[in-house]
């Protein structure tokens, strides 16, 4: 079957499932496979959940007429959503960058949808699967849609790029993430770049803060919209960070002051958008983080700072700073490893371990096998949440604040379940 011809299926009901645990009435089910999954013995059961047709790539399940083979699953995703992009005639904006995409775009999705019909990102569904998911997911009515976009290695971004086809795009920045993947600091800033080639390419536009001088030097060249602190002024974090744009105060939910950036891309979007700013005020004032991105939550006498979402050495050192500022009494660092860093591993490690160390917080605690590989001074380390649970079952701790930080893969919101 031809793209064309699946395309006039899909337009029927605009509706893609992947999963047959949730199918949509008339929704076209894609079999995709994976190392430990195969969704092509689920074809039937899309169909009778629902499903109007079933996309496969194995013959032994071509059963019915509303199975349709084809040499690939994923790649005829990524084609029927490249297809329905390029009928598409709104404004697409893509972002990427090493630290803040899910919460930069939540924002900008947030300030967008006061004015606009959107289409965002759902979560961190930002690879070569979730990108054509939330093309897809664009209707009709859809005015704007929001594409985060994550990579881990070289050309990822092009790729994605290349299906999604933004006419406008933002990097929150570059830092020391995915180091194996890119093989260092320098292909974390080639790859994240990949955007900035292709808007570059294609006549685009760029979001840019202008107070980053790597931004600023990779996006040469580029049609840019500029933004720093010149127009949108820090006022504090406290612990939440307030800003101020156009002599209107923002009061945010968000703390650390690495949020700054983030809610100021959101703002320059915006009245670039022509959103009014009593409406961009609104929408950044009501947004709450969740997740475990830059929780705050309190547990009796304890107020915890959960940020277990996801970790590397540039996220943790701002983390670090940021939390070495707030002005409450006693302070707790529980810190997880940090995944993905390839051969720098455990001097990245070390690095954040003697950071936090030298910022003398009343206890520092690190959990996972690269930092118990390392030696830090007054630390309390361990090789696995369960020996830090076995050490610690009933901890006794009253009236402290805690920074609980860490890759996703540590899963360290389990300590809630401790205190």
């Amino acid at each position: 079957m031809k793209i064309e011809q699946l395309y006039s299926l899909f337009t029927q009901n605009y509706l893609v499932d992947t999963d047959t645990r949730n199918i949509r009435k008339g929704s076209i089910f894609f079999a995709l496979k994976g190392a430990n999954f195969n969704a092509n013995k689920f074809a039937e059961d899309a169909l009778k959940n629902g499903a109007s047709f079933a996309v496969i790539d194995e013959i032994a399940y071509h059963k019915q007429s509303k199975t349709i083979l084809v040499n690939n699953v994923l790649e005829t995703l990524q084609e029927l959503a490249k297809h329905h992009r390029n009928q598409l005639n709104i404004p697409i904006l893509a972002l990427t960058g090493s630290n803040g995409k899910t919460t930069t775009k939540e924002l900008i999705n947030c300030v967008l949808s006061k004015k606009y019909n959107t289409t965002a990102t759902i979560g961190n569904l930002n690879n070569h699967i979730g990108v054509p998911l939330t093309l897809l997911k664009i209707q009709p009515t859809t005015e704007v849609g929001i594409i985060e976009m994550g990579a881990n290695h070289l050309k990822e971004i092009d790729f994605l790029c290349n299906i999604a086809r933004p006419n406008f795009g933002l990097i929150t920045n570059f830092g020391k993430a995915h180091l194996e993947g890119f093989g260092g600091i320098e292909g974390v800033i080639k790859g994240k770049s990949e955007l900035y080639n292709f808007l570059k390419a294609t006549k685009g536009i760029a979001f840019v803060n202008s107070n980053d001088a790597l931004q600023v030097k990779q996006s040469k060249d580029i049609e840019t919209i500029s933004f720093n602190t010149n127009k949108i002024k820090y006022i504090e974090t406290n612990p939440f960070v307030k800003v101020q744009f156009h002599n209107t105060t923002i009061q945010s939910k968000l703390i650390g002051k690495y949020n700054y950036n983030n809610i100021a891309a959101a703002i320059a979007i915006g009245n670039y958008f022509k959103v009014s700013i009593n409406d961009i005020k609104d929408a950044i004032e009501n947004y709450e983080p969740d997740n475990n991105r830059s929780q705050i939550i309190n547990k009796g006498s304890l107020k915890l700072i959960l940020d277990a979402y996801n970790a590397n050495p540039s996220s943790m050192k701002v983390a670090l700073e940021n939390f070495n500022e707030l002005k409450d009494k006693q302070k707790i660092v529980i810190l997880g490893d940090m995944f993905e860093l390839g051969k720098d591993s455990i001097k990245e490690h070390q690095k954040v371990a003697d950071f936090a160390s030298s910022l003398n917080f009343d206890k520092l605690i690190l959990i996972g096998k690269a930092f118990s590989t390392i030696t830090v001074k007054n630390a309390l380390t361990y090789t696995c949440f369960e020996d830090f649970k076995a050490s610690n079952e009933n901890l006794n701790l009253k009236n402290a604040t805690l920074l609980i930080k860490g890759s996703r893969g540590m899963a360290l919101e389990r300590i809630l379940n401790l205190l």
